[in-house]
C-alpha cells in the first residue's frame, strides 16, 4: 500500500489535511496509549491492594518511591513534567493522609518520602506489573532494547512538543 492510497488513523481529520498528517497519526497512538496506560497504572493499583488511586497520584507515589531520596514538591513536578504543582500538591497531600508517604519540613521546603506501607505498596505493584505486564511483553516481537529506543524517542519528542507550548505560549 502506498503513502497515497494508505487509510490515515487519526482522531482529528481537521488536523490530518495536508503535509505532516503523520503526526497527527502520530498523537492520536499517543491517545490512545496515554489512555491504555493510565487504565493499567489504575487498574494494576487495584491489584496490588489499593483501589481508588488516580494515575497522577500513582505516578507521584512511584517518583517519591524512586530512588530511595527524598523529593521536593518541584523535584517531583520536574521529573514528571508537570507544570500545574497544584495537582501535585494535591496528590502529596492524599498520600500522606492514606499513610503511603511521609514528609519532612527543613528550612522552607518539605521532603517527601515514601512510608514503609508506600513502598511495601511500590513493591506489590512491581509484582503485579512483572506477571500481568512484563510477560505479554516478552511474547512480543519487541525486545528490550526497542523499548528503551522508543523511550528515548518519546523523550526526545517531548522536548519538541515543550518547544511548540512556548511558542504558542507568544502568539
Amino acid at each position: 500500500m502506498t503513502d497515497q492510497t494508505r487509510r490515515k488513523i487519526v482522531s482529528s481529520r481537521h488536523l490530518a489535511e495536508g503535509e505532516g498528517w503523520e503526526a497527527s497519526e502520530f498523537e492520536f497512538g499517543l491517545i490512545i496509549a496515554f489512555n491504555a496506560f493510565s487504565r493499567w497504572m489504575v487498574k494494576c493499583m487495584a491489584a496490588a491492594g489499593h483501589t481508588e488511586m488516580s494515575p497522577l497520584e500513582i505516578l507521584v507515589l512511584h517518583n517519591v518511591n524512586h530512588r530511595g531520596r527524598d523529593k521536593r514538591l518541584s523535584d517531583v513536578c520536574f521529573l514528571l513534567n508537570i507544570d500545574d504543582t497544584h495537582t501535585v500538591n494535591y496528590a502529596l497531600r492524599k498520600l500522606s493522609k492514606a499513610g503511603l508517604i511521609e514528609s519532612e519540613k527543613r528550612g522552607k521546603e518539605v521532603f517527601y518520602r515514601t512510608s514503609e506501607t508506600g513502598e511495601k505498596l511500590c513493591d506489590a505493584y512491581r509484582i503485579v506489573r512483572e506477571r500481568c505486564l512484563l510477560d505479554g511483553l516478552g511474547r512480543m516481537d519487541i525486545t528490550g532494547e526497542d523499548l528503551s529506543n522508543m523511550g528515548a524517542s518519546l523523550r526526545a519528542l517531548s522536548g519538541q512538543y515543550d518547544q511548540a507550548s512556548r511558542a504558542a505560549s507568544s502568539l
